[in-house]
């Protein structure tokens, strides 16, 4: 199996069983967002305590790429401080887009490089950074509503 293979299989997995998915009761801030292009949809829900992310759970339904993008970011920002996670969107961010990380201090991917190729599907990014920009959201304006239009 070549590693493009196995960055499939990773992608799949979590969009068929996606981690931390369900309702967090004890959120400190909510957000949702919606990809109007091929309908995904999803609710954030995060706990922040003492400036860390303690725990944080999604919601909704969307494409395999979006689900497990959610999934995979739910299981790298659980237990970061909050700073970190922000670095960590702007590197997923510059990842998918194919840009440059730009300051130099992007912060390490780890699994998420599975999303690599989906720079080469233009229509793909979005799908892939919905859950991000919505996280960003919910760390920043908490029961926010974004869009990736």
């Amino acid at each position: 199996m070549d590693l493009r293979e196995l960055y499939q299989e990773m992608i799949l997995d979590h969009g068929r069983r996606p981690r931390n998915f369900g309702l967090l009761e004890e959120a400190t801030s909510r957000a949702e967002g919606h990809n109007p292009l091929c309908g995904d949809r999803l609710q954030l829900h995060v706990r922040v305590e003492d400036g860390v992310v303690r725990d944080v759970a999604f919601e909704g339904a969307g494409c395999a790429i979006s689900v497990a993008s959610a999934s995979l970011m739910t299981q790298a920002v659980k237990g970061m401080p909050v700073d970190e996670a922000e670095r960590l969107f702007r590197s997923f961010h510059s990842l998918v887009a194919g840009e440059p990380s730009g300051d130099g201090n992007g912060a390490d991917l780890g699994k998420l490089e599975v999303f690599t190729g989906v720079r080469a599907f233009p229509t793909r990014v979005k799908c892939a950074t919905l859950a991000w920009h919505t996280l960003h959201a919910a760390l920043t304006d908490p029961d926010a509503s974004v869009t990736t239009e």
